[in-house]
């Protein structure tokens, strides 16, 4: 029987003493005289019930737009990683609750066509001098200021998060190469973190689902590039000969999800302390970053992925530079042209009424309570809007309002 290292000592829980810390919420969130669930809990049951989370189901995690049932979207992708890091949580006698929160909300504020989406979203922010975008801070944005649930009045309200699961978010990026993690001290302004990857979380709990979402993604990708037929059998052999080199007893029919998620959380689990952090054997994580660099070249980069982009790229321009053309007469101009382009604009008008001073009338008629972020007579703030907008899009619905733009 294997002995994992006992992590309970720095489990997020009442004893710890940054406990006060990863329970505070930005306002006191309104509740019921009994409710069994822990905070963190509750966060997760919020993030699942939001919008944003079931749009989740139609974006990209590396097939672009997959018609094909079985290959993974992103919504996919948070119950891999939620799957992973409750496993690890376990063994290691962590805080599952607040794994759970983390990886399920983690991804919610990613764009349409995955991180190209993200790239293409970065250069119409950075050509118009928009706030930066980068996914795992529009994660942060959209559990912070966009998703709402309504209250028991019926009132749309913020989700208002714990700081831990906030952290946990804005602090996930599984895309950075290190062998070691450890939690950081100072519980500081997220809005303060420059780019993804940066700064380590503030609980053991994000340190676990920032390196979940690497163990969840490496094996997934490869089943569904066999799934489109984009691995041939020559890449194939190269994968057996990183693999075997650490893992002999492996047979390339063997090489799935199951194997290598299994393979690397056991190494893992026993290799981490509290003393030394998060970490893997030296094999573990250089066969990990092996088949990372395979995937790389063999899968997002081929071709056919790389022929999408260019669409993906025209699709997202084309809606931003549409929509940034009504500005300044913005009502007038939605009014005239709601006939021509009735989903788009339908669903870009419900959004500036939502969240900007578009209709404020209005607003309080939907019972709208979430704060408003856009001051619209602003043309930045106005485009950060369309940003922001189409950064919540599904994959179907970005083509579907491209589509309408460009039909007669």
């Amino acid at each position: 029987m294997t002995i994992f290292p006992d992590f309970s000592k720095v489990k997020m829980d009442n004893d710890n003493p940054k406990w006060e810390q990863a329970i505070s919420r930005i306002e006191p969130i309104y509740s019921k005289p009994y409710d069994p669930r822990s905070p963190f809990e509750r966060d997760m049951q919020r993030i699942m019930h939001s919008q944003g989370y079931r749009r989740l189901k139609n974006k990209t995690q590396v097939f672009f737009a997959p018609h094909n049932d079985h290959v993974c979207t992103r919504i996919e992708h948070v119950t891999h990683v939620a799957s992973v890091a409750e496993t690890i949580a376990k063994l290691l006698n962590l805080n599952l609750d607040l794994v759970r929160a983390i990886a399920i909300g983690h991804d919610i504020g990613h764009a349409p066509f995955g991180h190209h989406g993200e790239t293409v979203l970065q250069n119409i922010a950075e050509q118009n001098n928009l706030h930066e975008f980068w996914h795992e801070n529009n994660s942060l944005r959209f559990i912070d200021k966009i998703e709402t649930l309504p209250d028991y009045d019926g009132v749309q309200q913020n989700l208002n998060l714990t700081y831990a699961v906030r952290d946990g978010i804005v602090c996930h990026c599984g895309e950075i190469d290190e062998r070691f993690i450890k939690p950081r001290n100072e519980a500081v302004d997220l809005y303060t973190i420059q780019k993804g990857g940066k700064l380590g979380a503030y609980t053991y709990e994000g340190c676990v689902v920032k390196i979940s979402d690497k163990i969840g993604y490496i094996g997934r990708d490869i089943e569904d590039a066999c799934t489109y037929g984009i691995l041939t059998d020559k890449n194939l052999k190269e994968l057996l000969d990183i693999v075997c080199t650490t893992y002999p007893d492996i047979k390339l029919s063997e090489i799935n999800t199951t194997v290598l998620i299994h393979k690397f959380i056991m190494d893992l689990c026993q290799n981490s302390s509290t003393e030394t952090g998060l970490c893997f054997s030296d094999d573990c994580y250089n066969v990990m970053n092996l088949i990372k660099k395979f995937n790389y070249k063999n899968i997002y980069y081929h071709p056919r992925i790389l022929r999408f982009k260019k669409y993906a790229t025209l699709v997202l321009e084309t809606i931003f530079e549409k929509l940034s053309e009504y500005y300044p007469d913005i009502k007038g101009n939605i009014t005239k042209e709601k006939q021509l382009y009735p989903k788009l604009l339908k669903e870009f008008e419900e959004w500036l009424i939502k969240y900007s001073d578009y209709n404020l009338a209005l607003k309080t008629e939907k019972k709208l309570a979430n704060k408003k972020i856009y001051n619209i007579s602003e043309e930045t703030d106005y485009k950060n809007a369309i940003i922001d907008f189409i950064s919540g899009m599904s994959d179907n619905f970005a083509i579907d309002v491209y589509n309408e733009l460009i039909s007669f």
